[in-house]
This record gives structure tokens, sequence and C-alpha cells, in this order.
């Protein structure tokens, strides 16, 4: 019952009939995403991946995907940013993704375009360092002690 014990009809909708018509909010704005929930939800029908798609399973993979990107970004924007950079490039998606280890476990077949190797250098190929640097010096100066001949028997 309504106010005045007239039930009113609705029309379409669910409003009064006659009345003002809401306007619509997206599932993305509901749920405070910025990926397109209806859209994930439209290619989750389309491909076939299940004969049912629950209301909640593009919400939830619309977060996951845009919790991914946001933190690809940040990451690949920091690695701009210690290049000295304002724009992101590939070299700098790979240089985050390689660099993170969840990330870099998560793309581990993943060639991206452009993107170069990490700067790797093997330890091997490095020049050794002389652990005892005043010894050295000595035996230059004094040839006598640094080329001894061995006695022949």
């Amino acid at each position: 019952m309504e106010a005045g014990g007239v039930k009113a009809k609705k029309g379409a909708a669910g409003r009064k009939a006659g009345g003002p018509k809401k306007k619509s909010v997206s599932r993305s704005t509901k749920a405070g995403l910025q990926f397109p929930v209806g859209r994930i939800g439209r290619y989750l029908k389309k491909g076939r991946y299940s004969e049912r798609v629950g209301s909640g399973a593009p919400v939830y993979l619309a977060a996951v995907l845009e919790y991914l990107a946001a933190e690809v970004l940040e990451l690949a924007g920091n690695a701009a940013r210690d290049n000295k950079k304002n724009r992101i490039t590939p070299r700098h998606f790979l240089l985050a993704v390689r660099n993170d280890e969840e990330l870099g476990k998560l793309l581990a077949g993943v060639t991206i375009a452009y993107g170069g190797v990490l700067p790797n250098i093997n330890p091997v190929l490095l020049p050794k360092k002389n652990e005892k640097v005043g010894e050295n010096e000595n035996a230059a100066k004094s040839p006598s002690k640094a080329t001894k001949s061995p006695k022949k028997a």
C-alpha cells in the first residue's frame, strides 16, 4: 500500500507511471572501477568459457585486470623516471616487469617487442681485482724479488 491507501501502478523499470526516468549507472561505476565490467562480461559469454557466467565474475575479472594494469604502469613510470624520461616506452615496461619478482614470474614466457634485454655482465668476464694492493706495488719496484728465476739442478 502506498501513502493514502491507494496502490500506485508501476510502469517500465519499476517507476511510477509518468515519473521521470532514472539515469542509468554502469556496473563499473557501481564497483568503483575504470575497466568496463559490461564489456568483460560480454567477452566472457562470447568466449564460451562456460555455459553460464555469474554476475560477479566480470566485476572480479575487471578488478584484477585493473590492478595488474595499474601495477605495471606504476613500475614502468618509475623506470622511465629513473632513465630521466617523461614518456614510457616498451623498454621501460620490460625493465619494470623483469625487475619485479612476481610480475617476472607471471610474464616469464612473454616477449616484449622493442624491449631489449636486462643489462647483465657475467662476473667471469669482469676484470679481476687485486686483493693485496700493497704487495704488488712493492714487487714492481724491486726487480730482484720480482724476476727470480728458478735454479737449475
